[in-house]
């Protein structure tokens, strides 16, 4: 019991991290779906273990998260009213203005050039452009790369409308009138490109929108054949519209043949290097107050060969909070003076001992293989 307990809790966890980290970047769709999905599990752990000790904390969290999400809600991306008028752009749709910069995304070179491009130098002189130029981005790799965080930087650069869409909670919403509203937001994204303002379709967890499927009811194979004729619209490289379709997936081997071929640019999201992990480990170091003088991050991005950048962030995170539960394990509440220690080389040594890579060496080795077979950069 304790342990399916123990991986429930995980989740929860790791969603709400998520939602926060949207939430400040900005990306108020993407977090309302985080919090929901935190709100899911801790009320499914409630409903399993209801005489847990736990639960008064669980449901206070809860109270948070929905508390959240009500005062995000005059952003919510998924409301089937905000799409009634087909001839009227409402602010409401969709639109996200993120608060994340180029400078914010550690490493990948050669997604940024590719990036680069693509979108920003198109954008900005697109008379150097008499073919066209692309506008179906797929960005893929191992969950919790900077795959949301690239997308979102790109619209910040060339101050783009940014359309984020959670791919599961499209097919959940638009049942019955998928392909009309799929028609209604490129025509969105078409009017704002043609009123001077580059537009950006951010889609995650892309296959589960256009995947492969043994099985499909008529609703999902006329939304599909919509969403490619829509690509097909802003791909002409006749047409001189700043509307980018930007998708992220994790599984691209379980993307459509015909779909694969409508992203021109298909660009490869890896897990961070060495260089990279020591400027994330110190990125996210830096936002604590107690770090001790003997950290040795050079050294501790040695030691974290295959971690993704959200697992350096849970280690940085974990490594704080073990130091913060010293202190409440050796001080009582109402010792207000007392501060907490600083954090030491041993406390992310031990850390790392308990917290391994999310990602295993096998999957990374199916990455490589796809992106040598499909890379497009």
């Amino acid at each position: 019991m304790s342990l399916a307990l123990n991986e429930l809790e995980k989740l929860a966890s790791k969603s709400a991290t998520e939602a926060i980290t949207f939430d400040r970047q900005g990306l108020k769709g993407m977090a309302i779906s985080k919090y929901q999905r935190a709100i899911e599990i801790l009320t499914k752990l409630c409903s399993l273990y209801p005489k847990a000790s736990q639960n008064k904390v669980y449901l206070e969290y809860i109270g948070q998260y929905q508390k959240r999400i009500k005062e995000l809600k005059g952003y919510a991306p998924y409301e089937a009213e905000s799409w009634k008028n087909e001839q009227k752009y409402d602010g409401k749709v969709l639109r996200e203005k993120p608060q994340v910069n180029w400078k914010d995304v550690i490493g990948l070179a050669d997604a940024k050039q590719a990036i680069r491009d693509s979108i920003i130098y198109p954008f900005k002189r697109p008379d150097f452009f008499p073919l066209g130029w692309p506008r179906g981005i797929l960005l893929f790799g191992p969950p919790g790369c900077g795959k949301t965080l690239l997308a979102a930087a790109t619209a910040t650069e060339i101050d783009a409308a940014f359309y984020c869409i959670d791919a599961a909670s499209i097919m959940s919403k638009w049942l019955g009138e998928s392909e009309r509203n799929v028609a209604q937001l490129f025509e969105t994204a078409r009017l704002v490109s043609e009123n001077g303002q580059p537009a950006i379709i951010f889609i995650d967890e892309l296959d589960s929108l256009i995947g492969i499927r043994s099985e499909e009811v008529g609703g999902e194979v006329r939304m599909r054949n919509q969403f490619m004729k829509e690509m097909d619209g802003i791909t002409d490289k006749n047409k001189k519209l700043h509307v980018y379709l930007v998708g992220a997936t994790n599984k691209p081997w379980s993307l459509d043949g015909p779909f694969l071929r409508r992203f021109q640019k298909r660009i490869f999201i890896p897990i961070p290097d060495l260089k990279s992990r020591r400027d994330i480990l110190k990125l996210y170091g830096k936002k604590l107050f107690n770090m001790g003088t003997n950290v040795d991050f050079p050294e501790l991005a040695k030691r974290s060969h295959g971690y993704s950048a959200s697992d350096l962030y849970d280690v940085v995170q974990a490594v704080h909070l073990k130091v913060v539960r010293e202190y409440f394990e050796s001080h009582t509440l109402s010792d207000t003076k007392a501060t907490l220690r600083s954090i030491q080389m041993s406390d992310f040594l031990a850390v790392l001992e308990e917290r391994k890579p999310s990602v295993s060496m096998n999957t990374l080795g199916l990455y490589e293989k796809w992106y040598e077979r499909f890379k497009a950069l």
